[in-house]
């Protein structure tokens, strides 16, 4: 038997559970600067639980971008990562709707979020999603 053979039991259901499930807005303030500069976050002991065996995965997730207009506010910020704690969800995902949901509140001329996760079987997983205004999602 190859290992393309091998059917691992992940569906589609498995890969879209809570793709769509709102959580709480991220705030933001004015900018007051109109340059552009980095604002680099990070949160070192970010925990989310695997969709398909419920067991934990740790990680850590930095949002880096160039406010426009607006900034992140980092309580509401910490309260919406927060809600990933009991989530089942993809670590590809996690990095993927953190950055949607940064770009839709803040509206940035760029934004990267980076998801460094604890290794699972010997693997590290490094999963990043970028922004660009001008150019859209994908660009780095």
């Amino acid at each position: 038997m190859k290992t393309q053979d091998i059917d691992f039991g992940y569906t589609s259901d498995h890969a879209r559970k809570n793709a769509d499930v709102v959580l709480p807005q991220i705030q933001c303030w004015p900018n007051q600067y109109k340059r552009n500069y980095t604002i680099k976050i990070e949160l070192p002991e970010f925990t989310s639980v695997c969709p398909k065996t419920g067991l934990p995965d740790f990680g850590v997730i930095t949002i880096e971008y160039v406010p426009n207009e607006l900034c992140l506010e980092l309580k509401s910020l910490k309260y919406y990562l927060l809600e990933y704690r009991d989530m089942g969800i993809f670590m590809e995902n996690i990095a993927n709707k953190i950055l949607d949901d940064v770009v839709k509140a803040c509206q940035p001329k760029w934004a990267v979020v980076t998801g460094v996760f604890t290794p699972r079987g010997g693997l590290r997983s490094v999963i990043t999603a970028s922004y660009d205004e001008k150019e859209g999602y994908g660009t780095k």
